[in-house]
């Protein structure tokens, strides 16, 4: 890039109006005024093509409201912003609050740049600062401002001989009053330019991922395919977008503070020295000179790519374009692909440090997210190795299945009318995250609002409860500049984990939930359960934020981060297994101490491994059968439609549909006291007859098999008495009848068949009964006993009477 100025063929100085134009009008549409636009600020690229440099100053100061130092350059401020002056809002009432610069002061500073283009020269150097303010001011008196420059500055002649659209350009962009002066969009389509403007193509936003629009609409390929082969540039890391780039170069060593501390851009002053020398009563203080650092320093600083480059010396060209349907390799081919190899067996936290790595993936996932939808299912896949933090964003959405025109849905919604959650949602927004500096910019604050209000507003059946904040926050931080992505992932998200959790009476839903959670450690924990309940420390008084919030309200962003990528990949159910390993990790603390100690355990928690506490959650969710996790006010299963072309999601740690159609098989809703009386889990006739790989004959349909080897062991323990079991009982079951089971002392009668199952101690153990009281008393009993993963049968074994699976052993000769 080069900067402008330098005199040049009229002709040029049309082409660079129009596309300044076209930027500024660009900019104008979404609500941004440049302010600070000269020469230093219009670049050119190889092409001679114009880039707008610095533009978003004046927007991201709040106006000049934010910063000690006025936006924008004397000799090309408009005279309206001169006039103004230097005025801050927090100086005024609100209703005399003075108006921000308008599209229009751009439009003049164009006006000054091009007269310097065209007279060769640039304009002011002769006067100060303020005596060029005087001057501009000065202009309002004036019939034609075009010849008053030109005679100040001694280039009448110059201007007399410039062409007549070039003069008309000149004089519309310096009209003095902006009432009369013309906006970008409408100088774009004046006359002046209907000789350039046929020369460029109108400009198309590109259609986004999550948009209605096809995105191949005007893809456009070269009649010469041969021609675009030869004209392929070697350097593919220059084809990377810029965040691709910056984000590679800070792995690769980059530091951007110790950059500008290097340029002494960043000066530091020890505190002490910033105090005054002399102070009066009335605050007035001599001593000290005005501190430079809170001034604006306009200087460039290139940063040099060579160590990036050093870095990545070794990926050859083929790793930029990876092959989507190659299914030999999850990694793209380079010549460290040995060493590329080795990096995806090593920890998450230095995978995502590797400079190299990092490369491929982001690459590999930028192409999958381009072919998204058609490239679902690679991209849950890919997902399961790990997600660039780069990507996570747009991989979070494609994994939560965000499609359709989400930015028209966002726009559509009233966010500014007041209502009655709009003072909770005040309240607790500045409470949330507010260690990160991005969330709790007043930006942060201002998009957390809209965001939130967003939520509530489209979704009349539901309320606001504490903790949606904490809910939200991942999601706005990963798509700061998106909204509507953030929000739309927030409305897919919710349904899927938290469904009905934000009713205005959520007590039944919570309270089934809480319950569930407390038959998944006494399923997974048997000891460790026995002492909470022993001690009276339930769910409810430390795992409500848990789940309202997701662990959002537990954890730090980074670790959200790698605990959701997980999290997003199972079902609904997971994150039990997400509590009960969290649980596991505090269990010796838990084990040695009382109630008191507990609620103060958890009133500071501990930390915890997050890394650790992914891999026990997913051990945990696969020794889980599925319906053993079963609520009845879970999300309803959406009907499967293949008339799409792309195969429903997978869930990550199985082969089977995460959320099958009920069947007679199915599991039953019972009654919530039912429920809280059972200590151990039920599962459904449909996961027994799955894990006991049994042949289902009639009108029933056996889910489809996993293979032995996945599979874990089980063992049926069936408690009738021996009469009924020999009538008809499920092949490899051992009876064991309830009326004889136990002492009185609660522990197991020796019989025949004690020793096989203390000899499955540790695997699923199914007990199966003709009355429910009965099966849940002898789980209780195991569970006391410290034996894992007990559940009862669902309906007992009058589920499985219909099936024709019963055996009856044959006679005895």
């Amino acid at each position: 890039m080069q900067r402008l100025f330098f005199q040049i063929s009229y002709s040029k100085v049309l082409c660079i109006a129009f596309e300044v134009l076209q930027g500024l009008q660009y900019m104008n549409k979404h609500g941004i005024v440049h302010r600070a636009l000269s020469p230093h600020n219009i670049l050119l690229d190889r092409k001679g093509h114009v880039k707008l440099a610095k533009f978003g100053l004046y927007h991201m100061t709040a106006h000049g409201d934010d910063v000690d130092f006025p936006i924008g350059y004397p000799s090309y401020l408009a005279p309206e912003v001169i006039a103004q002056g230097i005025v801050k809002s927090t100086d005024h009432m609100p209703s005399e609050k003075p108006l921000p610069s308008g599209p229009k002061s751009d439009v003049w500073s164009l006006g000054i740049i091009l007269f310097e283009l065209s007279v060769g020269r640039k304009l002011f150097q002769s006067l100060d600062i303020s005596e060029r303010l005087k001057f501009l001011l000065t202009l309002d008196c004036v019939d034609d401002t075009i010849i008053v420059l030109a005679e100040e500055h001694g280039c009448l002649d110059i201007i007399k001989d410039l062409p007549a659209n070039v003069i008309d350009l000149l004089k519309k962009c310096l009209t003095f009053h902006p009432s009369k002066r013309p906006t970008a969009d409408e100088l774009m389509q004046d006359k002046v330019f209907s000789e350039v403007s046929p020369l460029y193509t109108p400009f198309t936003k590109p259609a986004s991922l999550f948009s209605s629009s096809l995105r191949c609409a005007d893809l456009t390929l070269p009649e010469d395919i041969s021609q675009l082969c030869k004209d392929v540039n070697s350097d593919y890391l220059a084809e990377r977008s810029i965040e691709e780039v910056y984000y590679l170069w800070c792995l690769a060593g980059g530091d951007l503070e110790k950059e500008l501390v290097n340029k002494e851009i960043i000066r530091s002053k020890p505190p002490i020295c910033t105090l005054p020398n002399f102070l009066f009563e009335d605050g007035e203080s001599f001593g000290q000179g005005r501190d430079r650092s809170s001034l604006l320093d306009d200087t460039t600083v290139t940063l040099s790519l060579c160590q990036l480059r050093n870095r990545l010396k070794d990926v050859g060209g083929e790793a930029f374009y990876p092959l989507l349907e190659d299914d030999q390799s999850n990694l793209p081919h380079s010549n460290s692909n040995n060493e590329l190899s080795a990096a995806a067996t090593l920890p998450l936290i230095i995978r995502e440090r590797d400079t190299e790595y990092q490369l491929n993936r982001i690459i590999l996932f930028d192409r999958l997210l381009k072919a998204y939808p058609y490239k679902k299912n690679q991209i849950w896949k890919e997902a399961r190795v790990d997600i660039p933090p780069l990507m996570r964003g747009l991989t979070w959405a494609a994994l939560l299945g965000v499609e359709g025109a989400i930015h028209a849905k966002y726009d559509a919604i009233d966010k500014d009318t007041p209502i009655p959650t709009d003072r909770q949602i005040e309240v607790d927004i500045p409470r949330c995250h507010q260690y990160d500096e991005l969330l709790s910019s007043p930006e942060g604050h201002a998009k957390f609002r809209r965001v939130l209000k967003a939520w509530v507003v489209s979704h009349p059946d539901l309320v606001y409860w504490q903790g949606l904040d904490s809910l939200c926050a991942p999601f706005l931080y990963l798509n700061f500049n998106n909204e509507a992505l953030a929000y739309a992932c927030m409305s897919a998200f919710i349904p899927k984990y938290l469904y009905n959790f934000f009713l205005k009476d959520n007590s039944h839903v919570i309270q089934e939930y809480l319950t569930v959670f407390s038959q998944m450690i006494a399923f997974h924990d048997p000891e460790l359960s026995n002492h909470l309940n022993e001690i009276g420390f339930i769910p409810d008084l430390y795992a409500i934020p848990w789940f309202l919030t997701m662990f959002t309200h537990v954890f730090p962003l980074h670790k959200i981060f790698h605990l959701w990528d997980t999290l997003l990949l199972g079902n609904s159910s997971f994150p039990f297994c997400i509590g009960v390993a969290i649980l596991q990790q505090l269990r010796d603390r838990l084990l040695a101490n009382g109630f008191n100690e507990c609620i103060l355990l958890f009133s500071d928690l501990p930390e915890i491994d997050i890394e650790r506490c992914v891999r026990e959650s997913i051990n945990l969710f696969c020794w889980t059968p599925k319906s053993a996790t079963y609520r009845q006010h879970a999300q309803p299963p959406k009907p499967t439609s293949d008339s799409s072309g792309v195969r429903s999601s997978t869930p990550f740690f199985s082969t089977e549909c995460p959320d099958p159609p009920k069947t007679d098989l199915s599991r039953e809703s019972i009654p919530l006291n039912d429920l809280k009386s059972e200590v151990s889990p039920r599962i459904s006739a449909e996961d027994l007859i799955d894990l006991c790989e049994l042949t289902v004959t009639g009108h029933f349909k056996t889910p489809t098999k996993k293979t032995k080897s996945s599979k874990p062991k089980l063992l049926v323990v069936d408690i009738r008495n021996s009469e009924d079991f020999i009538r008809g009982h499920i092949s490899g079951s051992i009876n064991i009848p309830f009326s004889a089971a136990f002492t009185a002392d609660g522990e197991l009668t020796q019989g025949p068949f004690t020793s096989v199952l203390q000899s499955f101690k540790g695997k699923v153990i199914v007990i199966v009964g003709q009355v429910a009281k009965h099966t849940a008393e002898f789980a209780a009993h195991l569970v006391k006993m410290k034996y894992p993963r007990i559940c009862i049968l669902d309906g007992g074994i009058n589920k499985i009477k219909p099936t024709g699976l019963l055996t009856v052993p044959s006679p005895q000769i």
